[in-house]
């Protein structure tokens, strides 16, 4: 049998690949980093079902690296496998039961929400409060900032275009006022509403390193706090009000429903709440 190994040509040969297939940079980056692993693992060996298999074990047993880490490292691998046609070479990842709560310490609460925003208010910190508002405001993904420009602002409703598909956000109108006056103190005349100097979206790292900076400013655990973490408040907010999971879906961008129940977990003190109420315990 042929020798099978990981070389840069190959890798190479992938992420031209990944990019002919509209992947997102962020994708395809994502992808490279996570096949990265195999790569230093294997080590220039040949590649064969034992030292994938050896690989899995590895990542799961001496790395201290969660479930869905390791999983995602796995499903990286298999699609280069599929792209190099070394089926034999693909392995199952580990299964893992969805938990039906939001534990406590990951949750961010509406008023720890209001607390960063307000905290960025009273310290002069008007962007990345009014960035923290918009994601939270309108469920959008950190990566789709950038579509909301100076002339979107005007008409309220804002065009992303994200994995494939073009979808209509809607600016709460006090946000959307909130997102004028930004503009006009700043003089921000075109292009992005969140800009550098240079009149560039701001990029992810910078909108996480500030997060991290307000929480810290406004005595909120930092673990709580990032992009997705106020899209998962969005979401919840959404249902809270309008119980259509449907709708939802269309709001958050999903193809499918079931990407949408991840974002509806009760929280750990609701479904407490609920098992207490249940009184189903008896004292002996």
């Amino acid at each position: 049998m042929k020798k099978r190994k990981i070389t840069e040509e190959a890798l190479n040969k992938y992420r031209l690949y990944l990019y002919e297939q509209e992947k997102s940079i962020r994708t395809i980056e994502k992808y490279m980093c996570d096949l990265g692993k195999l790569s230093k693992y294997a080590a220039g060996r040949n590649v064969d079902r034992a030292l994938v298999l050896k690989y899995k074990d590895y990542l799961k047993n001496e790395m201290d690296y969660k479930t869905t880490s390791i999983n995602s490292f796995l499903v990286a691998a298999n699609q280069f496998f599929e792209f190099m046609e070394w089926h034999d070479l693909r392995v199952k990842t580990y299964r893992i039961q969805k938990e039906t709560f939001m534990p406590e310490d990951k949750e961010l609460t509406k008023e720890e929400y209001k607390k960063l925003v307000n905290t960025a208010a009273q310290t002069g910190k008007m962007r990345i409060g009014l960035i923290i508002q918009t994601i939270c405001a309108t469920g959008i993904r950190v990566g789709e900032l950038a579509s909301i420009t100076v002339q979107a602002l005007k008409s309220g409703t804002v065009s992303t275009y994200n994995k494939g598909k073009e979808r209509k956000i809607m600016l709460p109108k006090k946000l959307q006022k909130s997102l004028l006056c930004y503009v006009c103190k700043y003089d921000i005349k075109r292009g992005p509403v969140f800009q550098t100097k240079k009149g560039k979206a701001l990029d992810r790292t910078y909108i996480w390193r500030e997060m991290k900076k307000l929480c810290r400013e406004a005595g909120i655990d930092e673990e709580k706090v990032f992009p997705h973490n106020l899209r998962h408040l969005f979401a919840r907010t959404f249902y809270g009000l309008s119980h259509d999971i449907v709708k939802l879906a269309d709001m958050m961008g999903h193809s499918n429903v079931e990407t949408t129940r991840i974002y509806l977990k009760e929280s750990y003190n609701e479904y407490r709440r609920l098992l207490e109420e249940m009184d189903l315990s008896v004292e002996i």
